[in-house]
This record gives structure tokens, sequence and C-alpha cells, in this order.
């Protein structure tokens, strides 16, 4: 397990994982670039709103992305059934 040094807002963090370091810092970016997002959006807003709205962000990017990856799951096993199809009338 490692550690590395993160920038979130000017605050440093240090985080420990068994990701590689270079992942926790493009994580530790993307959290940065949204509290940011926010921030641009509602200067005055307290720290806690902004990092709530941004977890709130990233949450519906991810369950959007798991949606959609189901979706492409699912289209993919509709074509491999087509496909077994296909096969069989050749067999």
């Amino acid at each position: 397990m490692g550690s590395i040094e993160v920038h979130i807002l000017g605050q440093h963090y240090v985080i420990k994982g068994d990701e590689p370091p270079e992942y926790i810092k493009q994580i530790a970016d993307y959290v940065d670039g949204k509290l940011r997002e926010v921030y641009s959006n509602a200067p005055g807003i307290t720290p806690l709103r902004a990092s709530i709205l941004a977890s709130l962000t990233i949450a519906d990017e991810l369950h959007k992305t798991k949606r959609d990856l189901k979706s492409v799951s699912k289209g993919l096993k509709d074509i491999e059934d087509k496909a077994d199809k296909i096969i069989r009338l050749f067999d």
C-alpha cells in the first residue's frame, strides 16, 4: 500500500491506497475539478455544501454510467444471441 500527496481546493491530503499513485492523483484532480465547478457557479457556498453538491454530481455521473453500461451489455448480449442463432443455421 502506497501513499501520495494530493491537492484539493488548495488543501494538501495524503491518500493511502492499493491503487497506483497516478490513479489516486487522477481521482483527486477529478474531485478538485468538480468542487471548483460548484464554487464557480456559487462562489459564496460553504465548503460542506460545495462538497455535498460535488458528491451529488459525481454520484449522478456514476449512476448514469452504470445505466449506460448495463444498456450496452444488454445490447452485446442480444448481438451474441443473434450471432449464435445464425451460426446454428450453418450447423
